[in-house]
């Protein structure tokens, strides 16, 4: 079976920040509430469950949105702030989704994919993480000598982002946004078929337009209206190649499967 974990970084829309401009903490919240709405709408439409990582901090201004997300998809954690990182959030974070939830959280996203201590994670009581990338994102991280593939490490399980099988191109959101819609889908597709499996990541305030803030192009083209029309489309194509899947679920499917 062809696994699809298609998730949604539920966080602050603070990118702006490092760019240069700053945002109140109403205008960071608003701007994701704006592209979040729309998005809903998508996936529910097409019955698609999906899995957000979310940081404390907007659960904590939002917690009736993310408890009614959580009645038909997962909710994992993001950490507790988006623009910085302490050891206790990690637990921290956890603590109030599960509160908000009602149910325990077990999945684990660092903000910007950065490296950290992912020893950490079991002690807090998670049982997968999803924040490696392996490939190269200059400045940010080089994980080319890590598995594409899921694997066990410390009794967690590791979710891989997916990436093309030649030259790991990432097929992340910033792939979706900038590279032609046809190159896109075959490098998806293939990776799908190849792996049976496909991890893609995208964030809510895609889906609204930020067009008017200090970003560069690459960031912001295609955004609201646009990646919208153009993300229907490749959630439809999708379907006809595999599954959609939570996180969650997929980490229980690996674990059953014995295929670590």
């Amino acid at each position: 079976m062809n696994n699809i974990l298609l998730s949604f970084d539920l966080e602050e829309f603070d990118i702006p920040e490092e760019f240069g401009q700053k945002l109140n903490e109403e205008e960071k919240i608003r701007v994701t509430l704006s592209g979040l709405a729309p998005l809903l709408a998508l996936i529910n439409k097409y019955n698609i469950q999906a899995t957000f990582y979310v940081t404390a901090f907007f659960a904590e201004k939002n917690p009736e949105i993310v408890k009614q997300i959580s009645e038909k998809h997962e909710i994992a954690s993001h950490g507790y702030y988006h623009s910085s990182f302490q050891v206790d959030d990690i637990a921290n974070s956890k603590q109030v989704l599960d509160t908000i939830t009602g149910s325990s959280i077990e999945g684990y996203r660092m903000a910007r994919l950065m490296p950290f201590d992912r020893s950490l994670l079991q002690s807090a009581g998670y049982s997968y993480d999803s924040s490696l990338n392996p490939t190269w994102l200059p400045r940010r991280y080089n994980n080319m000598d890590k598995p594409r593939a899921p694997y066990t490490e410390d009794k967690l399980v590791v979710l891989p982002a997916s990436v093309a099988s030649v030259f790991r191109i990432p097929l992340f959101w910033l792939s979706f946004k900038n590279l032609p819609y046809f190159i896109y889908k075959s490098l998806a597709i293939r990776a799908l078929k190849k792996d049976k499996y496909l991890n893609i990541y995208f964030h809510p305030w895609e889906f609204t337009d930020i067009s008017g803030y200090k970003l560069p192009f690459y960031v912001k083209r295609n955004s609201g209206l646009k990646q919208l029309i153009k993300f229907e489309k490749l959630l439809i194509l999708l379907k006809e190649y595999g599954e959609f899947c939570t996180s969650k679920e997929y980490k229980n499917y690996f674990l059953k499967s014995g295929t670590n």
